[in-house]
């Protein structure tokens, strides 16, 4: 098993990528798709500035969990 490359191994530049943003403020979810297979996501006022790389197939995964509701249990205190 090979380890999913980092932003910096693929040569991405996040300034030239398009961000579209969940929300308004600190905290807000950023995703870009870049030209090749990879989606990218990070949170706005993150201070490491960490950007999470999913390749088509996981995005699609994530996706499918979201509309299914397979994530809303993680919201409850």
């Amino acid at each position: 098993m090979t380890a999913k490359p980092s932003v910096s191994e693929l040569g991405i530049d996040l300034a030239a990528q398009v961000w579209r943003r969940s929300g308004r403020g600190d905290g807000a979810i950023e995703v870009a798709f870049t030209y090749g297979s990879w989606v990218l996501m990070r949170v706005t006022d993150d201070p490491e500035q960490r950007v999470l790389v999913f390749d088509r197939h996981e995005w699609d995964c994530f996706l499918d969990g979201a509309r299914n509701g397979e994530f809303d249990d993680a919201a409850d205190p």
